[in-house]
Parts: structure tokens; sequence; C-alpha cells
């Protein structure tokens, strides 16, 4: 009897297991995992997403995307031994060196410099209390609801938390930010800094920039305490995905597992829709037909029907009217959010009918457009299903 319930129990350990690293098929080392759609925030693979687990120094994606966003990178910082004197890894820092905003965040991305989180975060704040605060306000307008930061080096603190959807949000955010993004896809870079300032040359921790194909990012991570922490990005025709592993003893190949499991299941969406003319007061032409100025393509795993397209454009325009001349936009809507938009521009010339009407339309396409532009009374909102219409 001891015996078979000795292998019943063995039986369960083995199916828990399994059940624990096989989700959809897709094995993982890791503790928690997203994979997401990085233009629609759409998570193709999820595992313990919404667990609260420390993320060591991937916390430097949002203390460099702060810093790219709120600091001059040309702007000198003179470095004190408040900002430098930090245990973990470093960019070389050391007190009196002068260091740009743009080298900090290098440092940052690249050689996971402490010193250099510490150094932007007192600069721009006082202190790293301050800055804190800054990193959840910045949280939580990304929509991070399970986070909370504490040190912008990611140093270990038990109030010092994320969860791997929260830091997938984050990445898909920061990617938006042209300077984080050359800066977190550069595989080295060239720097100069110190007292007085050197060349230097740093080197991405990130080892998929060279062994996985398409890869842009986006940073490393790891404490003893926190384990292995991973945040990737790679493109593949016009499909941008973002990875997050937290506490993952096998992260590199977790990855590439994940991003070949998506690409095989994401595929860019035409979506369609209808443009009315637009009507034209004053010209040689009642009525002038538009178009957008870039088409509506938006990547993902679900049906066209799954997205609104809601189009806002004018009552009306004065003449004249340019061809290529923005009369509104058109936004893709996915899960109540904006998740594209296009300009919609008219798609021919119009001109006034007598020279007369030219200085009177002119004055009055001036104030009319004034108070288009102030109001929402001023454009017609159409919303409707983009099930290819």
């Amino acid at each position: 009897m001891v015996k078979k319930r000795f292998s019943f129990l063995c039986v369960l350990l083995i199916i828990f297991s399994y059940c624990c690293f096989e989700v959809h098929g897709l094995s993982v080392s890791a503790s928690s995992a997203v994979l997401m759609v990085a233009e629609t925030g759409e998570v193709i693979f999820e595992k313990n997403a919404h667990q609260r687990k420390g993320m060591a120094s991937t916390t430097k994606i949002m203390t460099a995307l702060l810093t790219a966003e709120c600091a001059t990178p040309e702007k000198v910082v003179v470095t004190t031994a408040e900002m430098v004197n930090v245990e973990g890894t470093s960019m070389g820092l050391k007190p009196g060196d002068k260091v740009t905003y743009h080298d900090l965040i290098y440092g940052m991305l690249l050689a996971s410099g402490n010193d250099a989180a510490n150094t932007a975060a007192i600069s721009i704040d006082g202190s790293l209390a301050s800055f804190a605060k800054r990193m959840n306000r910045r949280a939580a307008e990304i929509g991070m609801k399970n986070t909370n930061f504490v040190t912008p080096s990611g140093l270990d603190d038990e109030n010092h938390y994320s969860t791997a959807y929260d830091m997938a949000l984050l990445g898909c955010c920061a990617l938006r930010n042209s300077f984080f993004l050359e800066a977190c896809s550069s595989y080295s870079a060239k720097l100069c800094y110190g007292n007085e300032p050197y060349t230097r040359y740093l080197t991405n921790h990130n080892k998929l920039l060279k062994s996985f194909d398409g890869t842009i990012g986006i940073k490393t991570g790891f404490t003893k305490k926190s384990g292995r922490c991973l945040v990737s990005a790679v493109i593949r025709n016009g499909v941008t995905l973002v990875c997050v592993t937290l506490n993952a003893p096998d992260d590199w190949n977790d990855h590439k597992k994940m991003f070949e499991y998506g690409f095989e299941r994401v595929t860019v969406k035409n979506i369609d829709t209808e443009l009315p003319y637009l009507k034209v007061i004053g010209g040689d032409e009642k009525f002038v037909p538009l178009s957008l100025s870039c088409g509506l393509q938006v990547p993902s795993t679900c049906d066209i029907s799954e997205f609104e397209v809601e189009l806002c454009i004018k009552h009306f325009e004065y003449a004249p009217i340019k061809r290529g001349e923005p009369v509104g936009e058109v936004r893709i809507i996915f899960n109540g959010n904006s998740i594209f938009s296009s300009t919609v521009i008219a798609d021919k010339n119009v001109m006034c009918t007598t020279e007369e009407k030219v200085d009177n339309y002119s004055v009055l396409n001036r104030v009319k457009k004034f108070f288009n532009d102030l109001s929402l009374s001023f454009k017609s909102i159409f919303k409707r299903k983009a099930d290819g219409i």
C-alpha cells in the first residue's frame, strides 16, 4: 500500500511539474514570462504574468527612459561620491568625473552601471527617493499596476518589485523613444567621460544582439535574490515582439523559443475603411476626395473584426485646399486603446471660385481652422467595426 501511494505521488509530481513548465505547448525555465506584441499590447504567451517579483537591473529601462525624456543628452554632469559609490556593476565613474546624460544612458543600458543610474537619478531629482517617485508616476501612466520602484539601479529591496506583464508594457513604451531604442540596440559604444574626459568603450551585456536575428535590445538583469531577468525585443517583417522573463535560469534560450513561437502566430492585418468626401465652401469643387497618409496595418493574432476604426474629420473646409493637406485622422482601436493612427489628407487641389473669394475665404479660413482645431465639436466621429468595409 505504501509503495502504491508513493508511485501515485510520483505520477502527480510529474504531472504537476509538466503543468508548471508547459504552457500552450511551450516550455520555459522562467518563473514568470510574457510575450507581447509591441504595437498592440496583445499578449501571445504568458506564465505567472502578474506575479510580483524582483526585476534586478531591468529596472534601468525605466531609469534610462526617464533620463531620455527629461534630460538634455549633451548636458554635462559632475559626479559626486553619493552618485557613484554604489555596489554592483559599474560604467567606471569616480567622484568629480564629467559625464553627459547621453553617456549615462549608454552606461545604464550597455554596461548596466549602477553608478550611471544613481548619477542620473540624483542629478535629475536631487535624491534617489525623489527619483523613485518620478519612476512610479511614470509607471502608473504606462499602466504598470503591480510595480513599485525604490531604486533606479534595481538593487534588491523588498518593496522594489514588478511583474513580467508590467515590464513588457515598459519595454513597449521605451522602444517608442528613439534615443532609448538607439542606445539599447547598440552592441558597443565609444564614449568620453572622466576627469578630464577620455575615450572609453562599453559592450552590451545582451547576447541576443549577436546571436538572434532581428534583436533590437532591451536589457539584462541579475541579482542572487531575483535571479536572471531579461527584457528583449525582436523585429521581423514589420512585427515587433517584446519578451520578458523573471527568475529564468535559461533565459537566452527561453527568449529564443518564445520569439519563434510568437512569430509563427502573428501576422500583419490590413484594415480597410471607406473615407467620405469632405464638403468644401467657396471652391471650384463642392467636395474633395480623401485618402490616408499611410495604410492601416496592425500585427496581431486576432481577426480584424476585433479592431475598430475611428474616423475623425472636420464637417467642412474652406477653399483653397492643397492636395496632401491634413483634414483629420483615422485611429485603430483595440481593447479600448488607440494603437495606431493615420492622417486623413485631401486627395485633390481645390481652388477658390473667384479672386474676390480668395481674400474673403482666406480670412474666414484662418478663423474657422482655429476653432476646428480647438474644439472637438468641429469634427465628425464615425466608429465602425473593421470588418473589411
